[in-house]
């Protein structure tokens, strides 16, 4: 390994799967939601789906953190809240908003998920909480921080307020699928995904670490072929769908 640690190893190795990832979903579209068809195994109701792939990014990140050596840093403290905020979210009140006319998802889908979420959660954990990680109080005022954290929030912002208008769009016990509009949805098909997408990157920029870096690039090569499946499906399907919305990048894509 050229004196390479098994975990940078696995690092690179992890930077290296997510241009494979995006080149595989660009023709392979991850069968849940309103791409659910058979062929993927059994399947699982999809609030237990959710719950059950996002949970180790929820339980494994606090278990890392009280195992390091930054249990006393305030700036270690910082970046866990920052993880928790969102996945207390993603892991326990999103399951819990979806419809009931939401598609069941293939356990298959929840397992990958969840070894994503294991492997991700253990290299950022590892690498924001280990013994190599140093970081000083005064990080919490770099610019680095403080635009990265505003930029986390700014795209955690805008997620959640498309998922609900998402949510909105479907009256008790309906299954179909309607135009979303308002907010972000004025210029893109995906703000959801382009919210987490921004989050991401801001996280990366916070923490200014390879780890997250590497989630960023996962969260593109996982997201952006699934916005642009959304947004030529939008367009299939609906003849008054709005042609000047660009996929998930305003204006530009």
């Amino acid at each position: 390994m050229n004196g390479a640690s098994p975990y940078d190893a696995m690092l690179m190795a992890w930077f290296a799967l997510a241009p494979v990832t995006f080149v595989v979903l660009s023709f392979v579209t991850a069968p849940y939601g309103r791409y659910a068809r058979k062929g993927w195994g059994p399947s699982v109701n999809p609030k237990v789906g959710w719950a059950l792939m996002e949970s180790p990014a929820l339980c494994l990140m606090p278990i890392l953190f009280f195992l390091g050596e930054q249990i006393r840093n305030p700036v270690a403290i910082v970046f866990l809240l920052l993880w928790l905020f969102h996945y207390a979210y993603r892991t326990l009140a999103f399951p819990m908003l979806l419809g009931k006319g939401t598609t069941a998802m293939p356990v298959s889908v929840a397992v990958f998920g969840l070894v994503f979420n294991v492997v991700n959660g253990y290299l950022i954990g590892l690498g924001l909480f280990g013994v190599g990680s140093q970081y000083l109080s005064s990080w919490l005022l770099d610019p680095r921080f403080t635009v990265g954290a505003g930029v986390f929030f700014a795209g955690f912002a805008m997620h959640y307020h498309a998922d609900a208008i998402l949510r909105s769009l479907r009256k008790p016990g309906e299954s179909g699928y309607r135009i979303p509009r308002g907010g972000m949805f004025r210029f893109i098909s995906c703000p959801n995904y382009f919210g987490e997408m921004v989050e991401w990157g801001g996280f990366a920029l916070a923490t200014w670490s390879l780890p997250a870096t590497a989630f960023f690039l996962w969260t593109v090569a996982n997201l952006a072929p699934r916005a642009l499946s959304h947004h030529r499906w939008y367009k299939e399907t609906f003849a008054e769908y709005p042609m000047d919305r660009r996929a998930f990048i305003p204006f530009l894509l």
